[in-house]
């Protein structure tokens, strides 16, 4: 259906077993940004539903899209097992929105989600398409360089994989307020209806570190092409050292068996 090379990404592992330790910080996000009762929102890159599942419990009427077709049917899944009828999941590109109608969504959401697709002018422009005169858009975006665990985590994996192709844009560059405006106004949003704001996202695990550690090699698509590019120079042992102790660094739990970890990220809120 889709040329998005990030299907694959997204399709290798199971970012459930990671959006698991994610739920709390998505039910906050969502109450935050005022999700209502007869709000029609769109959710973009949703995974399985970490912020769109929220927003169809507060009331609104949800759309989840992703790349990625198990995350689709488990997200479709958990909607079933909560009783939500205000709610469906289905495949899509951010890049291109087709089967979407113009002016169509009160709310866009898309927090670590269409910041992973290629061409960002084009995902700014479909996001802009399908926003209703009057509504939102709210990113949540991981910042390049930021010392915090997902940057590091991405910023790591890179450093034991193969260069990325000729002419690949990195996600975190959605991270920059200035690439944020620029995609943005290039779409025809005045730079006033551009604001941005350093947010804190939590991740909640029932482990120690290490294990957590574990957790991102077997089923986040990014950590494991590190592996797996790291096994074939030798590097594996490497890249496990430094990742653990890159979370039991940021861990901020008061029990050894749990772990708790703040990551900072840039929320973009932009108003059509």
């Amino acid at each position: 259906m889709s040329t998005n090379p990030n299907k694959a990404l997204w399709e290798k592992g199971d970012f459930t077993r990671l959006a698991e330790t994610m739920r709390e910080s998505g039910e906050a996000l969502v109450r935050d940004v005022g999700v209502k009762p007869g709000l029609r929102v769109l959710d973009l890159g949703c995974g399985d539903g970490t912020t769109a599942i929220p927003a169809a419990q507060l009331g609104a009427d949800v759309l989840g899209v992703d790349i990625a077709r198990n995350l689709v049917e488990a997200g479709n899944r958990r909607a079933r097992e909560a009783g939500l009828t205000n709610i469906r999941f289905q495949e899509g590109d951010a890049s291109n929105l087709e089967g979407l109608e113009a002016n169509s969504f009160d709310l866009i959401v898309s927090i670590f989600g269409a910041m992973f697709a290629p061409r960002p002018f084009d995902v700014a422009k479909e996001m802009v398409r399908v926003t209703k005169p009057g509504g939102r858009i709210v990113m949540g975006n991981w910042i390049p360089g930021d010392p915090t665990l997902v940057a590091q985590i991405l910023k790591i994996s890179a450093s034991y994989s193969p260069p990325p192709p000729e002419g690949f844009i990195s996600p975190v560059t959605w991270g920059v307020e200035a690439n944020v405006i620029e995609r943005f106004t290039a779409a025809g949003v005045p730079a006033a209806n551009i604001a941005t704001a350093r947010e804190t996202y939590w991740f909640k695990f029932d482990g120690p570190p290490p294990a957590f550690v574990d957790r991102f090699r077997t089923f986040y698509g990014p950590t494991m092409n590190a592996f797996e590019a790291a096994e074939k120079n030798g590097r594996e042992a490497e890249l496990q050292k430094e990742l653990e102790a890159l979370f039991v660094a940021q861990n901020q739990s008061d029990s050894v068996e749990r772990t708790s970890i703040p990551a900072t990220y840039l929320r973009v809120t932009v108003t059509k």
